[in-house]
């Protein structure tokens, strides 16, 4: 009995303590993210991604193929719940000629820092040249669809 119990315990520990690994996971800063769907992405990953504002700090330089929206977020925001279903659709409707990524502003305090995030939901614009740009509150997804084409379909 003392070793079913054992083998039970050590089961469900594995269990929870492995990870899928793909290219939505955050921990994997290696791979692209899946095109036509929103990626939940690190500090780490937004350095390798986007840009690396470590080795740059005061120089944005994009690292990214396709122009990108990154929705600085937390679970807890009621707005930021409004959002999430617009951006998931758009990334399906803009695949293949944007990225969209998600920022957990709780987790990810360091990265909120460098963008003096101060409320959520934040969305910021990173077009493929020139800089960023950022909107603050949630917006109609009309108003998305405009910055899209104002901001990152521009040549």
């Amino acid at each position: 009995m003392k070793n079913l119990f054992s083998i039970l315990v050590f089961s469900t520990l594995l269990v929870f303590s492995t990870r899928t690994i793909g290219e939505n996971n955050p921990d994997n800063n290696t791979t692209k993210p899946e095109e036509g769907t929103v990626t939940r992405i690190t500090s780490d990953m937004f350095r390798n991604l986007v840009w690396d504002y470590k080795t740059y700090p005061s120089n944005f330089i994009f690292a990214g193929d396709l122009p990108v929206i990154v929705d600085f977020y937390a679970d807890w925001c009621r707005p930021c719940k409004l959002v999430s279903p617009i951006m998931e659709d758009l990334a399906k409707e803009y695949k293949g000629k944007i990225r969209i990524y998600k920022v957990n502003t709780d987790a990810e305090r360091e990265l909120s820092t460098k963008f003096n995030i101060q409320s959520i939901p934040a969305i910021l614009y990173v077009p493929k040249g020139g800089k960023p740009s950022m909107t603050v509150g949630a917006l109609s997804r009309e108003s998305y669809k405009q910055a899209i084409q104002d901001v990152l379909m521009v040549k």
